[in-house]
């Protein structure tokens, strides 16, 4: 009787953390006797997977044991690489597949038609063609928006969130999101006394597209100013802040942290570059933006600091690896417990298994009223009795 075995996958940008899930799981597995079957650049390693080419096998496959993971854990990064792949949204078959007939979308924009292929049957086949039982896929919304796909279609998936942004739906915590703020907080440490040095405005810009959670928290811990997001403010009375914050500090100098993807009245986040394979296009620099703007209204000097890839680099603190390990451990309890469409979260502060979120509800965001101070520019600090300690409910 073959071995049950499952499989492994880490999609989207990388964080830190990622090595300590999969040790997790694999550790887990061995005492169980399961097999682990990685899969290398995340969704990618299922719809470009040749079966029948040794070379494809090497390329996507890595047998997952104790012994090639054992000190994966001491790092960041992911041991299995990863890709922004949506399959069901190619844009471009693989060549061993460029003859067969895929569900096939057809879109116009500007006058181009572009056409986009669905390989979810080539990922079921290749998942059984393996006699793998169950997946765990790791990943932030869009690559756990496929995990929802495939437990749909009746495959068993289990789901692992992660992503600095802390966006996912249904948990108060991803794996990333510890790390990255305390890189943030550390950076804006640093730099304060180069911009104090100057005296001028420090403008620090971190990744959020669509929420705010990583410049609120950076900005919570730090002290300072930021924009989210979810609330476009004033710019003059931003900028009033700014002034007022500079003239007051013995060091005449003021910070500010923004999410990449806020805005402000009359202000529109710019982008460019051809879509990612979830649609997402690159974002011109909020960060610069502003800096314009405060020079041109104010005539102050400013320094600007993109802290974004940054923050996703080198090892995970504590809580990320904390939190990764018993998330891994709780994927593969409901592994074993043969269940399916679920996501190991955080709720109430408690861990706890979720459903996958819906792809349809968007990215998690900000609760403005009970976290950020409008006037202000600020996070709210007062009323945190009886909350989690991530300070938020889903």
């Amino acid at each position: 009787m073959a071995k049950a075995r499952i499989g492994l996958l880490t999609g989207g940008g990388d964080v830190p953390g990622l090595n300590s899930v999969i040790k997790s799981v694999v550790y887990r597995s061995a005492e169980n006797d399961i097999e682990v079957t990685g899969f290398r650049r995340g969704w990618e390693g299922l719809t470009h997977l040749n079966l029948e080419d040794a070379e494809s096998r090497a390329h996507y496959l890595v047998p997952l044991t104790r012994e090639n993971t054992r000190t994966i854990d001491r790092t960041g990064g992911t041991f299995l690489h990863s890709s922004r792949t949506n399959p069901t949204r190619m844009k471009k078959l693989p060549g061993h597949l460029a003859s067969r007939d895929f569900p096939k979308t057809q879109s116009t924009k500007a006058g181009v038609t572009t056409s986009t292929y669905d390989l979810s049957e080539q990922v079921l086949k290749n998942l059984d063609a393996l006699g793998v039982n169950c997946l765990i896929a790791i990943g932030g919304d869009d690559t756990l928006s496929f995990a929802a796909r495939l437990h749909q279609l009746g495959f068993k998936v289990i789901a692992i969130p992660k992503t600095m942004d802390n966006d996912v739906r249904n948990t108060e915590y991803c794996i990333g999101f510890s790390t990255a703020i305390t890189r943030a907080m550390e950076a804006i440490q640093r730099q304060r006394t180069t911009v104090g040095s100057h005296e001028r405005i420090g403008i620090f810009r971190v990744f959020g597209r669509d929420s705010g959670f990583t410049a609120l928290y950076t900005a919570y811990v730090t002290s300072i100013r930021c924009v989210i997001p979810e609330y476009r403010p004033n710019l003059d009375a931003l900028l009033k802040l700014l002034i007022s914050d500079k003239r007051s500090n013995p060091s005449n100098y003021a910070l500010v942290v923004l999410s990449e993807g806020a805005e402000w009245e009359g202000y529109q986040v710019k982008e460019y570059g051809d879509p990612d394979a979830f649609g997402h296009r690159k974002k011109a620099s909020v960060a610069d933006a502003l800096s314009d703007e405060i020079k041109r209204r104010t005539g102050e000097e400013t320094i600007v600091s993109d802290l974004t890839y940054d923050l996703r680099s080198g090892d995970p603190d504590f809580v990320d690896r904390m939190v990764a390990l018993t998330y891994g451990a709780m994927a593969f309890d409901a592994v074993l417990a043969q269940q399916s469409g679920l996501m190991a979260a955080l709720v109430g502060g408690k861990y706890d298994l979720v459903p996958i979120p819906d792809p349809k509800l968007g990215p998690r965001k900000v609760e403005v009223e009970s976290m950020y101070n409008k006037e202000r520019c600020r996070p709210l600090y007062a009323g945190k009795r009886g909350l989690p300690i991530f300070l938020n409910r889903i």
